[in-house]
């Protein structure tokens, strides 16, 4: 397929970052809130641009419909592989840890983290569904935009890049690696155009990224004589939704 070049070309670009930040410290040291790094901003920014073009440029337009009349052609089965793997990067974080493979943060600051990152990125994505009015290629809605599966996988991608990037950036590859694989199963299956998974996977690198930066004031205004936190953190399936449930006792 000729355009599969280009949707590989933009999802694991992505990956790139995890090794350009290698060598930099984004650790909450001694609760000092972080100074964001513009470098940083560049892939997540640069993605959510070219998904926002996209709802106008008639070139990007054309590019989507391509891509969808290719995947039409040559895929009869769908996968609803992304439903799940969604959740697995953010998932890994606590199942590393389960298995004593230790991250950046314990169980509570982690979890602020994660907790703050999912208000952000769901709130975005919602608010932007809401008045974007973009038709599903499906024609099932039209709430398209962005893609929320990839926001959320890309979000958990980013969360299990920072949690153990001081151990080995492989865990970050696995985890971007799952997040595209996510964002391709979204335009596989129908649902999404490529404009709505790069602006989601940007939205979800983003919100990730602030909430590691906004994490000192948060703990420190809220959390800040908690010592000890228990809890747990999943996804919940009803039969017609899919949700994250954090569950959290100091």
């Amino acid at each position: 397929m000729k355009h599969f070049k280009k949707i590989l070309i933009l999802l694991f670009v992505l990956s790139t970052h995890i090794f350009a930040q290698k060598s930099k410290t984004d650790s909450l040291q001694k609760g000092k809130a972080l100074k964001p790094k513009l470098q940083s901003l560049i892939i997540p920014a640069s993605l959510i641009t070219y998904g926002i073009v996209g709802l106008e440029s008639h070139q990007l337009k054309f590019l989507n419909a391509d891509i969808k009349n290719e995947l039409s052609e040559h895929i009869d089965t769908k996968f609803t592989i992304d439903d799940v793997s969604q959740y697995s990067p953010f998932l890994s974080v606590y199942a590393l840890n389960a298995l004593g493979v230790e991250g950046k943060h314990n169980f509570k600051d982690r979890t602020i983290i994660l907790g703050t990152a999912y208000l952000i990125m769901g709130a975005t994505v919602n608010t932007i569904k809401k008045t974007s009015n973009v038709e599903r290629p499906d024609g099932s809605s039209n709430n398209s935009f962005p893609s929320g599966h990839t926001a959320t996988a890309f979000m958990g991608a980013e969360f299990l890049f920072q949690e153990y990037r001081d151990i080995s950036p492989w865990y970050g590859v696995m985890g971007y690696a799952v997040a595209t694989g996510t964002g391709f199963f979204r335009m596989y299956n129908d649902r999404h155009w490529l404009t709505d998974v790069a602006a989601g996977a940007g939205i979800g690198i983003l919100s990730t990224k602030i909430a590691y930066w906004v994490h000192p004031y948060i703990k420190n205004a809220f959390f800040k004589d908690r010592k000890t936190a228990d809890g747990m953190v999943a996804p919940f399936y009803n039969g017609k939704q899919m949700g994250l449930g954090i569950s959290m006792s100091f």
